[in-house]
């Protein structure tokens, strides 16, 4: 299992925990997974978030 995916799965697990359901507790389930999906993967150097997060910088 690779250190992005722990991270989706811990971002998934902790909205389990803040969140009861309903479908504000789904949007918040795809945004932590997303988000622990992202720094797992920078984590890992699948992805670059500096990159992604300096923008169009000539």
């Amino acid at each position: 299992m690779t250190t992005s995916t722990v991270g989706l799965v811990a971002g998934l697990l902790l909205t389990l925990a803040i969140t009861t359901g309903g479908f504000t507790g789904l949007l918040l389930a795809v945004v932590l997974g997303a988000v622990g999906y992202a720094v797992g993967g920078h984590v890992d150097g699948e992805i670059d978030l500096r990159a992604l997060l300096r923008g169009r910088r000539e």
